[in-house]
């Protein structure tokens, strides 16, 4: 047994969100102002959109949040042991809460929620039009977060000691910037490997200043075409050309110098843009009939738990995106983020 395969190797923390997704018509998403493909936080007039969703015939609810999908991918291809994958976030004391819990505990993660009563458990609604889906997300129990409260506690930040890879969608800058940066120093400091994902164009415009403190800590910046392109304006890169746009990331000021910053940009059915050392490569994905696809939500979120079980043990990134295109390929042919029995990835 490779000693990196211990408990808790693996480190995410998030927004725990029940997916509620129903596929609507594109009335649906004009009534409510939503883009066939994009995320966004939920406003005063989605209320209405959570009711009038749950009413539809065919709704369908699954465990997710980006870096739970994440963390959840990265053990189911892991397999044994389990617990490599740690979770923390926060959860309302209420059904959904119960239920994010039994799937934690199925997935076979170590998750640590923080539990209030205050807010409810989080949701987000999945509108699924064609292979396009548009994500409301309603935070709720996810924005109450508390660091002092739970990451700064001793057996909480034990586990967080316990890791070496961590991993954080860039959607929790909306809920603990300082929660974020503590765990992102604490690896920087101990030369272990933290990843970020840029998540959502939101993020890159309205959470600017949060993401560029955490960005000298980062070692791995995930982000698909649009989050690219929506970055390298909003920090005035003047350029539209991904790989460009993928040096300029790499070389943004870094804490750490023992490790080279890594930027692994996805592109849909496009090919996956990764710096190599000095160099930009590109990998394809692997080929999938059109109607084989059955909704793309969670193909951002399996790449990465993909790319984070190979890489928590240490293969080499060739290894770890080959791994992230075969958890997007096994995803993209199901309903949600779900995933079958056992991968089958040699």
């Amino acid at each position: 047994e490779p000693t990196i395969f211990h408990d808790n190797a693996l480190f995410g923390m998030g927004n725990p969100l029940l997916d509620i997704s129903a596929v609507v018509d594109k009335d649906f998403l004009d009534k409510y102002g939503l883009k066939p493909n994009d995320q966004i936080l939920a406003e005063e007039k989605h209320k209405a959109l959570f009711d009038e969703i749950v009413q539809k015939s065919k709704v369908e609810y699954h465990a997710g949040g980006s870096t739970q999908n994440s963390v959840k991918i990265a053990q189911w291809m892991i397999q044994e042991p389990h617990k490599v994958a740690t979770f923390f976030g926060c959860i309302g004391t209420d059904h959904f809460g119960e239920i994010l819990k039994q799937k934690a505990a199925e997935a076979c993660v170590d998750a640590h929620y923080y539990e209030q009563s205050q807010e409810p458990t989080g949701t987000c609604a999945a509108c699924i039009t064609g292979d396009n889906r548009s994500l409301v997300a309603n935070l709720a129990a996810a924005n109450c977060y508390n660091k002092e409260k739970h990451l700064d506690v001793d057996r909480n930040w034990s586990l967080v000691e316990k890791a070496r890879v961590y991993y954080i969608a860039g959607f929790f800058l909306t809920v603990s910037p300082e929660s974020i940066l503590k765990v992102a120093k604490h690896a920087s400091d101990n030369n272990k490997i933290f990843g970020l994902n840029l998540s959502a164009p939101f993020i890159s415009q309205f959470f600017k200043e949060p993401l560029m403190k955490v960005m000298p800590y980062v070692d791995i910046i995930f982000g698909n075409e649009t989050e690219a392109a929506t970055f390298a304006k909003e920090q005035g890169f003047e350029t539209e050309d991904i790989a460009e746009i993928a040096r300029r990331v790499q070389s943004l000021p870094k804490v750490n110098k023992n490790r080279q910053r890594i930027v692994v940009f996805t592109q849909g059915r496009e090919d996956t843009v990764a710096t190599v050392g000095d160099k930009v490569k590109m990998f394809p994905v692997l080929d999938i009939d059109q109607n084989h696809i059955v909704d793309t939500n969670g193909a951002g979120d399996a790449f990465v738990g993909g790319f984070l079980s190979e890489l928590v043990q240490e293969k080499p990134l060739e290894e770890c995106i080959r791994a992230g295109h075969y958890a997007a390929n096994v995803i993209i042919r199901r309903v949600g983020c779900t995933f079958p029995e056992k991968p089958d990835f040699q």
